[in-house]
């Protein structure tokens, strides 16, 4: 029998009463398509199923109207109506044998409650981040005890939907369980304030509760973010980060660890490389004989098993790389590493959801359309049987994409670039100090080309719209791409500026190109 050195990847792992068929693990993650479009959410989490992924989670699921985060689209379960739709989602997910998993969250001063207009919560009376009022109301005992209930009436609908592994959610500053561990929201004088262990007796309580209710056939998952990268003021991995996870060490199922607030744990590739995250959580296996999943950007196999052989992490946990390359599990498996689509960390995909939209991907532009367009991220079906040839006239992303779907649809191409280089903008942008990620857009597209008889690919080849005509070929995508206006019409300016007719201006291509000097030469040339 065969052996690899990532065998230890596919290793099945108890959870609770459930086991996983590998160590691959996608945590929780916004998608921007939420509650408003299950099917569209449910075929997204399928494809990673599909992919090899052993645990598909789903994104912050709204277990209040009180907890309503309107206009943001997440996940929601208020009440039995919304079993279905995320009922959708677990069946799809363990249709592949996979493990699906439910991010129950209550947002607290975080909600908005400008669909459901109830008043937002909070452990002290506080300002709200963004609702409406701008006015969370301190919770008094009976709103404590209402919410311990509202948490075991979404658990038990949960475990109704289907679901393997439920989250009690204690991370990034935006949760209301967070909230009441955290000094500087937590300003009370009751049992729930105060000391670090009456801050810390809410959560214990849900979890506890969660436990009593679901706990025999459901896993119990604790997401909890252990530093917040603001020092003395928030929590800090080596203090309370650390006390929370040896106080409860036991108690859930498994550890979901990472770092605070939500833009800190999805740093981008400009700030932050693959397994930046790794200082922070450390410690926890050493404290806890639970399974731990953390994230950190990982694309690399050999960095996934060295977690795994150091004792670090038990699962390897992905957002982004798993929107990236949903089949990265199975590549792996099947030693097909050339072939993992690897995470770029431009951070597109968060921009989906923050602009409150079906997200998209730099690198995967399938994600988000699995179910409006029935695209899939390794099978391109054409719409004609009979091969036919194209010319491509570009090498950048677009005109690379277009060659990569074209051939793997069973079609011919030529692909022109009129520069030296592939890669358009693309080249130009990876070049910059902490970007060097982002020519994995161009790498891997060109890798895969170049393992196609069917694609024939010419740099330094300018086309006229004589030369095309006089190629012959029928089919011509033009990939060329598009100029910056330098006249200064925009949103704002709707007419050219005249001032801008008489000075220097700078394209963005032309700054990143060497700027004044390199124009300086080509105005004396």
């Amino acid at each position: 029998m065969t052996t690899s050195p990532y065998d230890i990847l596919f290793e099945p792992v108890r959870i609770g009463p459930k086991v996983t068929r590998n160590r691959f693990y996608q945590v929780p993650h916004c998608t921007g398509m939420g509650f408003r479009y299950p099917q569209a959410e449910a075929a997204h989490r399928a494809v990673k199923a599909e992919g090899g992924w052993g645990v598909v989670s789903t994104q912050e699921v709204e277990i209040h109207p009180s907890s309503d985060l309107t206009p943001a689209n997440e996940g929601r379960l208020w009440d039995d109506g919304d079993i279905p739709a995320l009922r959708l989602m677990a069946e799809a997910v363990q249709a592949h044998g996979s493990l699906a998993a439910i991010q129950l969250a209550h947002n607290g001063h975080h909600a908005s409650g400008r669909y459901s207009r109830e008043p937002m919560l909070a452990p002290s009376g506080t300002v709200s981040d963004w609702g409406d009022p701008w006015q969370a109301r301190g919770m008094d005992k009976g709103d404590i005890k209402a919410f311990r209930g509202w948490h075991v009436d979404a658990a038990r609908r949960a475990k109704q939907a289907g679901f393997d592994i439920i989250y009690v959610y204690a991370g990034h500053d935006m949760t209301l369980l967070m909230h009441f561990l955290l000094a500087r929201h937590n300003h009370r004088t009751d049992e729930y304030g105060g000391s670090f262990e009456n801050r810390l007796r809410l959560f214990r309580e849900v979890l506890a509760d969660t436990k009593e209710a679901v706990g025999d056939s459901c896993a119990i998952a604790v997401r909890l973010a252990v530093d917040e990268l603001m020092g003395a003021a928030g929590l800090r991995h080596e203090v309370e980060g650390r006390d929370i996870i040896e106080a409860l060490a036991e108690e859930p199922d498994l550890w979901d660890v990472n770092i605070s607030d939500w833009s800190n744990d999805s740093q981008t590739a400009r700030f932050a490389k693959e397994g930046y995250q790794e200082p922070y959580t450390a410690f926890v296996k050493s404290v806890t004989t639970r399974p731990v999943v953390g994230v950190g950007r990982y694309t690399s196999p050999d960095a996934m098993v060295r977690l795994v052989k150091s004792g670090h992490l038990d699962f390897i946990g992905a957002a982004r790389p798993s929107i990236a390359d949903p089949f990265m599990p199975k590549k792996i498996e099947e030693g097909r590493l050339e072939e993992i689509r690897e995470c770029i960390g431009c951070n597109i995909c968060v921009s989906g959801d923050q602009l409150l939209m079906p997200m998209r991907c730099t690198q995967n532009p399938t994600a988000g359309e699995e179910w409006r367009r029935g695209w899939h991220p390794e099978v391109i079906t054409g719409d004609k049987v009979v091969s036919e040839r194209f010319l491509i006239v570009g090498g950048g992303p677009a005109g690379m994409e277009a060659a990569r779907g074209l051939v793997a649809a069973g079609h011919e191409v030529v692909l022109a670039e009129s520069s030296d280089a592939w890669g358009g903008r693309v080249a130009i942008e990876s070049a910059l100090p902490g970007l060097a990620e982002w020519g994995r857009v161009r790498d891997w597209r060109l890798w895969q080309l170049q393992q196609k008889d069917a694609a024939d690919l010419y740099l330094q080849s300018r086309l006229s719209a004589s030369d095309i005509l006089d190629y012959g070929i029928g089919q011509v995508v033009l990939a060329t791409g598009a100029s910056w206006r330098l006249d200064g019409v925009g949103r704002t300016h709707r007419l050219p500026v005249a001032a801008f007719g008489a000075l220097p201006v700078l394209s963005p291509e032309s700054a990143m190109q060497g700027g004044w000097s390199r124009m300086m030469v080509r105005g004396r040339s």
